[in-house]
């Protein structure tokens, strides 16, 4: 049952006004100084999978606002083959979708959901609707600020994929992690200073080129 949050303000106005202004400069400078290799890998992608190289899928935003987070496709489509559970043995992911997804430049395009304001460089992992089914009370939080490309709960996980390959059930653990990730981006949220975003992004640089 859905917590109305679109009152709560879980950060302060200036934290909100400072955080969204650098999204917007930052994501700007961004577009421009990576669009070469966005489209590069649009073209090698559409070419590998034999289709329009961007993927968009509906996440759930600040609000509980739904919208379309852009990504480089990395995955072929396989008859027969469904679910929402992504692990690093999925057969789906292409050659160069492994690359993609290791150097996160298929995140790339999600400059783009932070410019035009769906999106925050930190904060919570937008995922679909039916992974928010199960929170409650404060839990709702982690949807009272934009989702984010990185954070403290994507930085812990940045190995998921190995670690839903390495259990029987990849379905039901994605739910255990999830809600580890909500407590997470909970005290995030909480206890949030901008400092903290900074060197979030700088954790992710490192880790994502290293």
């Amino acid at each position: 049952m859905y917590y109305s949050i679109r009152h709560v303000r879980a950060i302060s106005l200036k934290q909100e006004l400072l955080k969204r202004s650098f999204d917007l400069t930052f994501s700007l400078i961004g577009i421009v100084l990576t669009f070469p290799i966005m489209l590069l890998a649009f073209l090698i992608a559409s070419i590998e999978t034999k289709s329009f190289g961007l993927f968009t899928q509906n996440r759930v935003g600040k609000d509980f606002v739904e919208f379309k987070i852009i990504k480089i496709k990395t995955m072929k489509k396989i008859r027969g083959f469904k679910t929402n559970v992504t692990t690093s043995l999925d057969p789906r992911i292409t050659y160069s979708g492994r690359l993609f997804r290791k150097y996160k430049i298929d995140e790339l395009p999600q400059l783009f959901n932070v410019l035009f304001g769906k999106m925050s460089f930190v904060g919570p992992r937008p995922d679909v609707v039916e992974m928010y089914d199960d929170l409650s009370g404060d839990d709702w939080l982690v949807l009272s600020i934009r989702p984010g490309i990185t954070g403290p709960a994507t930085i812990k996980y940045k190995n998921e994929e190995e670690i839903l390959a390495s259990v029987s059930n990849p379905e039901a653990y994605n739910k255990v992690i999830f809600k580890d990730k909500v407590n997470i981006n909970l005290d995030y949220i909480k206890h949030y200073k901008f400092k903290q975003d900074i060197k979030y992004i700088l954790k992710t640089f490192i880790g994502g080129i290293s």
